[in-house]
């Protein structure tokens, strides 16, 4: 049974959703929350898997496992490369936040929209997506799909045009797709509209995430 668990983020935005679904969901754990927005910035000007990036992320669940944690949660798509490098390097369970989300992709159909916001999520996204299939030795077809402009709008603060773009897209790709992946986390407040708007299963990491780890710790 676990009962310490640690998320990881590269966005301090992320903090406060995860805190309130963390109390929802995991009410007998005790969740705590690190942040190192610097990551994402070496991710974007050197690669997911430099070494600084992936010595930084090591850092990270280092300090983590000393704080006493006994899982390691990372809300970030864009390190999913460098936490494959680093989940053999660490004595900790480590889950991404978005394993749930393309295991249940998969389980609902063959065409699969996958929308990111970030260009460095684009391909760990979509990548995710196959090698779920792969495993579940399911053939599928992933429609992966980047809009930068609504990540440079978020980080403007300007959430309602970041919302726009999403929805527009979301609306194109559910056309083409059986189901509609939101690949970040920041995505995630739109999903339930959207799935009722489009009549497409819209999936968002978060929620999945929890339902996980609701069964891990018990």
């Amino acid at each position: 049974m676990i009962r310490n668990i640690a998320f990881l983020h590269t966005v301090p935005f992320l903090v406060e959703p995860f805190t309130k679904l963390s109390a929802e969901h995991l009410p007998t754990a005790s969740c705590f929350h690190m942040v190192d927005d610097g990551i994402l910035k070496e991710v974007f000007r050197y690669g997911v898997t430099a070494p600084g990036v992936l010595r930084r992320i090591l850092q990270q669940c280092v300090l983590a496992t000393e704080a006493g944690a006994e899982l390691i949660v990372f809300t970030c798509s864009s390190t999913s490369p460098a936490v494959d490098f680093i989940r053999p390097l660490c004595d900790v369970r480590i889950m991404k936040v978005d394993e749930p989300m393309a295991e249940r992709a998969v389980q609902l159909g063959s065409r699969i929209g996958v929308i990111t916001t970030a260009e460095t999520t684009l391909g760990p996204s979509a990548n995710l997506v196959k090698n779920e299939a792969a495993r579940a030795g399911k053939t599928v077809q992933v429609d992966a799909r980047l809009e930068a402009d609504a990540f440079k709008a978020r980080l403007a603060g300007n959430i309602a045009e970041h919302d726009r773009i999403i929805q527009k897209a979301c609306a194109e790709l559910a056309a083409q797709n059986d189901v509609v992946v939101l690949a970040q986390a920041s995505m995630a407040h739109l999903a339930a509209s959207l799935q009722e708007r489009l009549n497409r299963p819209v999936l968002s990491s978060p929620p999945l995430c929890m339902e996980a780890l609701k069964a891990i710790a018990g």
